[in-house]
């Protein structure tokens, strides 16, 4: 396929009305473990239920995109339209955390119903009665939304740990699926650097025949939660939080922004 006709492709699933904001976005390693002077390729991705499309590199899409390993931080390099979007040597062998945060987005609603059935979906407690106190219109306006995924790729002998990155919103696992025997998988939900109390936690798994299972979960007082986790399965960990921007009025620009973050691994056989 031709790069322009790609890209547009892609393009359109991220800008389609209402398709961006409704699913979510991950890292999806084309191997989660790979082997000392290997490249690690991962793609970027758009969809539901552990399930998606990819779209290929684009800077003006992107606010971070780096390898974390230890103390070493490395900026992803490639060209505009490579798909996967990461393709590139690892900087050192362990466990290499991918990070990735997209650029702000934007969603029009102009149905209140399909704004009711998300805040339904991601547990927003609070966002309609908001929405009305404010005395924001429901039949027209506009949410932007962020993206801040991780995924886990272990290089030989996959040594190290997750680390909290800085952004906005993430997860962290507390454990390191490649070295560490696991029934459940420790995470920490964290905003704005602190723990995110009683959020809830989606928890997407992929068994080797492709089939997905989507159970829901909820951090303590510290941030934390512990799902099940099972050997030669992959895993995508998502959290959302919904933010009332300074502005009620639709007129003049967006009246929430909503924040995304998501964390991907497997377990070993």
């Amino acid at each position: 396929m031709r790069l322009l006709p790609l890209i547009f492709a892609c393009l359109s699933v991220l800008s389609a009305s209402g398709a961006a904001s409704a699913h979510e976005f991950w890292i999806d390693p084309l191997s989660y473990q790979v082997q000392p002077g290997a490249p690690i390729e991962a793609r970027l991705i758009v969809g539901q239920e552990f399930n998606g499309a990819s779209y290929p590199y684009r800077p003006s899409q992107i606010a971070r995109f780096d390898l974390v390993s230890a103390d070493t931080v490395t900026e992803v390099t490639a060209r505009i339209g490579d798909n996967p979007a990461l393709n590139m040597q690892p900087p050192t062998e362990g466990l290499i955390v991918v990070v990735h945060e997209t650029q702000d987005s934007r969603l029009t609603y102009t149905e209140f119903a399909k704004f009711e059935k998300f805040v339904a979906h991601k547990d927003f407690e609070g966002v309609i009665a908001q929405h009305d106190a404010r005395g924001i219109s429901r039949e027209k306006f506009v949410e932007t939304y962020r993206r801040y995924a991780k995924a886990l790729i272990g290089v030989g002998t996959a040594q190290g740990a997750d680390v909290a990155v800085g952004m906005k919103t993430e997860i962290v696992a507390l454990a390191n699926p490649y070295t560490d025997a696991l029934t459940e998988m420790p995470v920490q939900v964290l905003l704005d650097g602190a723990p995110r109390a009683n959020a809830q936690v989606e928890l997407f798994e992929r068994n080797a025949e492709d089939e997905v299972t989507v159970t829901l979960h909820r951090t303590d007082a510290q941030g934390k939660a512990s799902v099940p986790v099972k050997k030669g399965h992959s895993y995508l960990v998502d959290a959302v939080v919904a933010e009332a921007l300074p502005n009620d009025n639709p007129d003049n620009g967006a009246v929430w922004k909503t924040h995304w973050a998501a964390l991907t691994f497997a377990v070993p056989e």
